[in-house]
C-alpha cells in the first residue's frame, strides 16, 4: 500500500531528530507525493531543524519532570493534558495512516492519542537502554524498530525487529576519499591520524584530556581535533599559539566523511547515532560515554560494542588520566586496532533507513 499520510513525533536532541528526518526522506523517496507533518515539542530544537530538512511541524506545549524540585513540575500535568488535545486534534484534521514515534517528548502525548484513535503505529528507538516514553507505549504499538539486541526486557519481543540506527549516507560513505581528505585537512600522509569528535557542541572532558596532552603527541601522530562550537573561542585564546602544527582545532567538522576516511583512530561519545555510523566506518574507536544523560544510556550504548570486543571505553572521570595515553598505546598495537576495526564492521547496519521504512509499510498494509 502506498503511503499517502504519515505522522512522525519526537524530539528534543539531534539523536532523535537526525533519525526521523531520515525516515521521512525514505518514505518520500518511496513516495513523492506523500505529505508528511512532524510533531515536536513547542522550544526544542526539532521546531528549528526539521524546517530546515524542508518539512512542516507543529509543536506541542509538552515538557519533561525535572529531576531538581522546581515549581514548572507542579505545572506539568497540565502541560500533559493540553498536549493530548492538541495532539488529538491534529490526528483528526491530518488522519494519518501511521504515526511513528522517534522517543523525546513530543511522542508520548502523539503516540498515546494514535492509540487511543486505533491509529496503526510505530516506534523507533534509538539507544540500547530505551527511554521512559518508549518503554510506557510499547504494549499499545504494533512494531518497534531497535538497533541493539536485548531489548526484549523492555519490549514485548513479537514487536521488536532488529533494523539499526539511520545513519547520514553522506557521512559514512568514505570509500577512496582518503587522498581527498588529506588535502582537505592539510595532513601528513606519514603520520598516523587520530579523530576526536565530541557533537557539534563539544564535550568538555574530550578537550581537557588534549590539552593535557598537547606537549606529548609523538613526532609520527597528528590529530584533528572537533573541540565544538562552545569551547572553540576559550580553547583558541587560551593555547592558541601552542597548538602543535600537527594538531588541527576545528570548532565543526562540515566534512565527516573525510574526517572518518582520514581517521587511523577514532575517539568519540557514545551517542546511539554516532555509535552507528562508528560502525558503518569500521576503524578502532575509543568510546568515552557522556555522563550528563539519562539512564546512563551511552555507557550502555558503549558496552554493547565493548563486550564484543569492538571497541574500547574510557570512563568520563578517568578520561584525563588515561584518554590519550589508551589511544597512543593503541596506535602502536596494530593487531589490536584491526581487531577492533573487524569486530566493530561485524555489527553495522548500513540498510537500517530502508528496513525501517518496510516495517512502517507492513504495519500499514
Amino acid at each position: 500500500m502506498k503511503l499517502e499520510r504519515v505522522i512522525l513525533s519526537g524530539g528534543g536532541t539531534g539523536g532523535h531528530i537526525f533519525p526521523a528526518v531520515a525516515i521521512a526522506d525514505e518514505i518520500k523517496r518511496r513516495n513523492p507525493d506523500v505529505k508528511i507533518l512532524f510533531i515536536g515539542a513547542k522550544g526544542k530544537m526539532e521546531m528549528e531543524k526539521v524546517p530546515q530538512a524542508g518539512y512542516e511541524i507543529v509543536g506541542l506545549p509538552i515538557a519533561g519532570l525535572k529531576r531538581k524540585f522546581t515549581l514548572s513540575n507542579f505545572a506539568l500535568p497540565f502541560k500533559i493534558l493540553k498536549s493530548m488535545l492538541k495532539a488529538r486534534r491534529i490526528l483528526k484534521t491530518f488522519k494519518p495512516q501511521v504515526v511513528i514515534g522517534v522517543g523525546g517528548y513530543a511522542s508520548g502525548p502523539t503516540l498515546k492519542a494514535a492509540t487511543m484513535k486505533g491509529i496503526p503505529c510505530v516506534i523507533q528507538e534509538q539507544n540500547s537502554f530505551p527511554g521512559k516514553t518508549n518503554k510506557l507505549l510499547a504494549n499499545k504499538v504494533e512494531k518497534i524498530c531497535v538497533a541493539y539486541g536485548g531489548l526484549e526486557k523492555f519490549f514485548p519481543s513479537e514487536k521488536i525487529v532488529l533494523t539499526g540506527n539511520p545513519t547520514r549516507k553522506d557521512m559514512v560513505e568514505i570509500e577512496g576519499k582518503k587522498e581527498e581528505a588529506i588535502e582537505h585537512f592539510n595532513l601528513n600522509t606519514s603520520k598516523k591520524t587520530i579523530l576526536i569528535i565530541g557533537g557539534s557542541l563539544g564535550a568538555r572532558t574530550l578537550n581537557n584530556s588534549i590539552i593535557e596532552y598537547l606537549d606529548k603527541i609523538p613526532d609520527n601522530v597528528q590529530v584533528i581535533w572537533q573541540c565544538g562550537k562552545l569551547y572553540y573561542e576559550t580553547i583558541k585564546n587560551e593555547i592558541g599559539t601552542s597548538i602543535p602544527e600537527s594538531v588541527k582545532l576545528m570548532q565543526f567538522v562540515q566534512r565527516m566523511d573525510l574526517a572518518y576516511a582520514a581517521a587511523d583512530i577514532i575517539i568519540s561519545r557514545a551517542g546511539a547515532i554516532s555509535v552507528s555510523e562508528l560502525c558503518i566506518i569500521g576503524k578502532p574507536v575509543i568510546l568515552v560515554p557522556s555522563p550528563n544523560v539519562a539512564e546512563d544510556h551511552q555507557t550502555k550504548n558503549a558496552m554493547a560494542l565493548v563486550n564484543k570486543d569492538a571497541a574500547i571505553l574510557v570512563r568520563d572521570e578517568d578520561a584525563s588520566s588515561d584518554l590519550m595515553r589508551t589511544c597512543f598505546d593503541l596506535l602502536n598495537y596494530q593487531s589490536m586496532g584491526d581487531k577492533l576495526g573487524a569486530n566493530i564492521l561485524k555489527l553495522a547496519k548500513p540498510n537500517a533507513t530502508g528496513e525501517i521504512v518496510n516495517v512502517i509499510e507492513s504495519v500499514v498494509r
